[in-house]
């Protein structure tokens, strides 16, 4: 009889074996060994196996990353890493103040801490992709004879100027403001070269085609008007009773909803505003979180610090559609003492990872109790 279990115990764990290597296999699939070229390197987001998205807003692409980082983290030891910045420069050989961190993600298999970084400044800056592990020592992940796939958009900005004077900007950048992955998408939020120019995609993994974008509008109740060009700085999903949401945050700083079931190719759609939270404001990163038996939204921000804001009768939430002075919707509490925060993510389900900014223009990377 114990031979019996035992050869039916081998064969379930062998099945199992068998199945998460087609789950890897399915995920891998349509990917080419290579070394994948970027011109920057932005917006990052874990999919399943270890996949890790990285946006190149220069060159208006997603590079899917077969990482291999796919080991259980064995405990939810605290990470802290004091100046993390300088040690990144001590790698890539640059000054700290050459150094810019665009973007972390935490992946949520090995809990290794992942970082999308320039090496200088403006048109000359190299991007490099950084890894930190438990021991809080950074390392340049390389991407030399790696796993990946692409994505370029169809429909992004040209890569040019325009504007006159201190208002010019290249709208390129920002075909890529934030990313995310559901259920076998990944979520795009950025600019496209269409008149409606706010976008958000929604493009099945692993690649094959993709198509145009879904034209958004919004009404800004800080601006009173409704807009069409302005992008979405961070978003995160989100279900409302039974269905999927994005819930997205713009410059000044409306928070809207949009069903993830209208994100189609080609579609002109109006988000609900849900909030405004308070203008002359950038929002920089946001989670979603539950603590107490209720969910949160954790929104790191450029000059209001980091809000709570809760999420209690979001269903009930009334659309806002008349200018407001300052705050409106769904309410937030600070949390005082997360001062500097410029990015955020999820460590484990007790704890948030943040980039936050120290005196001398040092950076470090730490892990927090979720509020």
């Amino acid at each position: 009889m114990k031979r019996f279990a035992l050869s039916i115990a081998l064969a379930v764990f062998a099945f199992g074996l068998f199945i998460q290597g087609a789950d890897a296999a399915k995920w891998t699939s349509g990917m080419k060994e290579g070394n994948p070229e970027f011109k920057s390197m932005g917006s990052l987001a874990f999919g399943p196996e270890g996949v890790l998205f990285v946006a190149d807003a220069k060159a208006a692409a997603i590079m899917a990353i077969a990482t291999g980082d796919t080991k259980p983290a064995a405990n939810s030891k605290p990470l802290k890493v004091e100046a993390i910045n300088q040690k990144i420069a001590a790698l890539l050989g640059a000054s700290a103040d050459q150094i810019l961190i665009n973007d972390l993600a935490i992946n949520p298999i090995s809990r290794n801490a992942y970082l999308s970084v320039s090496r200088g400044r403006g048109v000359d800056a190299v991007p490099a992709l950084i890894r930190v592990k438990a021991d809080g020592q950074p390392e340049v992940v390389s991407l030399e004879k790696v796993m990946f796939s692409r994505a370029g958009l169809p429909d992004a900005p040209a890569d040019a100027m325009v504007g006159q004077g201190n208002r010019q900007n290249n709208p390129r950048l920002e075909s890529i403001t934030d990313i995310g992955f559901l259920d076998g998408r990944l979520f795009i939020a950025g600019l496209a070269n269409e008149e409606f120019a706010s976008t958000l995609r929604a493009i099945p993994f692993p690649f094959t085609n993709v198509s145009g974008g879904t034209s958004v509008e919004i009404y800004h109740g800080s601006h009173g008007r409704f807009e069409t060009r302005a992008p979405v700085r961070t978003f995160t999903t989100f279900k409302i009773g039974a269905e999927d949401h994005l819930l997205a945050a713009y410059t000044c700083t409306p928070l809207v909803q949009f069903p993830v079931s209208e994100l189609k190719p080609g579609a002109k759609i109006k988000g609900k505003t849900i909030a405004e939270l308070g203008n002359r404001n950038r929002p920089l990163d946001m989670i979603v979180y539950e603590r107490d038996g209720k969910t949160y939204l954790l929104m790191a921000n450029s000059s209001r610090g980091v809000m709570k804001i809760t999420t209690e009768r979001i269903d009930k939430a009334e659309s806002i559609t008349d200018p407001v002075a300052d705050k409106k919707g769904l309410t937030y509490e600070t949390i005082a003492n997360w001062t500097g925060v410029d990015q955020l993510d999820r460590f484990d389900a007790n704890h948030v990872v943040v980039l936050r900014r120290a005196e001398g223009g040092l950076l470090n990377l730490e892990s927090l109790p979720l509020p």
